[in-house]
């Protein structure tokens, strides 16, 4: 059925179910973000040190990991739609209590909560999206969808600034929440994913009505679709019977999956540590609070540029090999960077070139891993590999204040991340060879472009 897909022109309904995929991913960003916007206003209302703030939001970044671990293996077993709908809402309902929250407790418990909506909902936006989308412009369109999660982080910033002073954090969560519960009804528009109920042998005119769905109106694609008796997916009905989640540890996935975890691992610690602590670290290297602002800005800001050029290449060449090279670029231009620390200017535009690489092949790992794996374990193979590497988001945030801390240089930490990317680009390297050695021509054809 994916062979429909790919051999049309995208259609409205198409363009429709990945907008609100964006939306979604906007809605993540969001309230990803938010608690560092309102957490002045907050830490004072509810007397709470900012030493105590850490563990209100690493409780997010936990439900992170753990939504995302969950999320995958349930989606496999009941569906992309379902589960993305009860994500949304989970997250949504989280949104709307953490506005009640009147203790350290309770706020911690709230975002632990909301994080679990975000994670889950993240993979599969992702696994959704691939599959209604045509091969050939998969990765672009998903690193497009994808650029919806900084947006929605910088929006949180400016709503805040805007509903802060008037209305005070609380009315910050309800309004996350009113917009989420509007999207969790929108959602319900959406079909089930026709590759999974193919594949979970739906019966046929459920798969039909999908199928008309995303056609429109296209006389020749309506009559195709009315001359089809039975639907088959490219996997035997003995694979499905297994546990999605152990798709991921067969012989010919194994080491893809070691290598895909290590990179997403590796590319968020790195992430998180400079977006985190560069303000910190630029200014203890001597720069203005303003200009380290200034510097910690253009590390994102080169992100869009990055992913619609990563995404355009690897609908073109070999995909697993434009993504270990973006991360390559990025481990060189940090080298450049550490040694430009002293020259405001040149450290500027190394940041925003050294942001583009890094943000560029850090967006594409999703779509890298919605193409590595079959259908009825795309899900938890997307999902964990978002999972696991929350972990890396969460020693990111940390290693940078207790690095800092120790009285380590902006330079030395910038050298250090520059093992970091190289590691991610040589997992995607060994992800590459393994799958070109792997038994069967499914595996071949993955290692070659999604």
């Amino acid at each position: 059925m994916q062979g429909f897909v790919d051999q049309r022109p995208m259609s409205i309904a198409q363009w429709l179910i990945l907008a609100l995929c964006f939306l979604v991913l906007i809605m993540d960003g969001f309230h990803t973000a938010v608690m560092a916007f309102v957490a002045p206003a907050l830490t004072r209302e509810l007397s709470i040190s900012k030493a105590s703030l850490g563990s209100v939001l690493a409780a997010s970044l936990i439900g992170l990991a753990f939504g995302a671990l969950a999320a995958g293996p349930l989606a496999d077993r009941y569906g992309r739609k379902r589960v993305l709908i009860a994500s949304v809402a989970l997250c949504c309902i989280g949104s709307f209590i953490s506005a009640s929250a009147s203790s350290l407790s309770t706020l911690v418990a709230y975002r632990f909560i909301t994080g679990l909506g975000i994670g889950a909902a993240m993979p599969n936006c992702t696994t959704l999206a691939s599959e209604f989308v045509p091969a050939n412009r998969r990765a672009l369109l998903l690193n497009l969808m994808f650029c919806g999660f900084p947006l929605g982080a910088s929006t949180a910033g400016f709503v805040a600034a805007w509903l802060l002073p008037g209305h005070g954090w609380h009315f910050i969560f309800l309004a996350g929440g009113a917009v989420l519960l509007v999207v969790t009804a929108l959602l319900n528009l959406l079909p089930e994913s026709i590759s999974f109920m193919v594949v979970r042998e739906y019966p046929s005119e459920k798969v039909r009505d999908a199928l008309r769905q995303i056609s429109g109106s296209d006389p020749e694609a309506l009559a195709r679709i009315n001359e089809i008796r039975n639907f088959k997916g490219d996997q035997d009905r003995k694979s499905t019977d297994r546990l999605p989640w152990a798709v991921m540890f067969e012989s010919r996935f194994l080491v893809g999956t070691l290598m895909l975890w290590l990179t997403y691992f590796m590319g968020l610690l790195l992430y998180y540590l400079l977006t985190n602590w560069m303000p910190t670290l630029v200014h203890d290297a001597g720069y203005t609070v303003s200009q380290a602002a200034i510097v910690t800005a253009l590390f994102p800001l080169g992100g869009v540029i990055g992913a619609i050029f990563c995404g355009w290449l690897m609908g073109r060449v070999n995909a697993t090999r434009v993504v270990s090279g973006a991360y390559f670029l990025t481990a060189v231009l940090l080298v450049v960077m550490a040694r430009s620390t002293a020259d405001f200017g040149y450290l500027l535009g190394i940041t925003f070139l050294a942001g583009l690489a890094m943000n560029g092949a850090q967006t594409s790992m999703p779509a890298l891993a919605a193409a590595s794996y079959p259908t009825f374990g795309r899900a938890s193979g997307v999902a964990w590999m978002l999972g696991v590497g929350r972990i890396g988001g969460i020693a990111g945030a940390f290693g940078g204040g207790l690095l800092s801390q120790a009285g380590v240089s902006l330079k030395e930490i910038i050298f250090g991340l520059t093992f970091v990317a190289a590691v991610a680009a040589l997992a995607l390297l060994s992800k590459d060879i393994a799958g070109r050695r792997a038994a069967g021509p499914q595996t071949s054809v993955i290692a070659e472009k999604i």
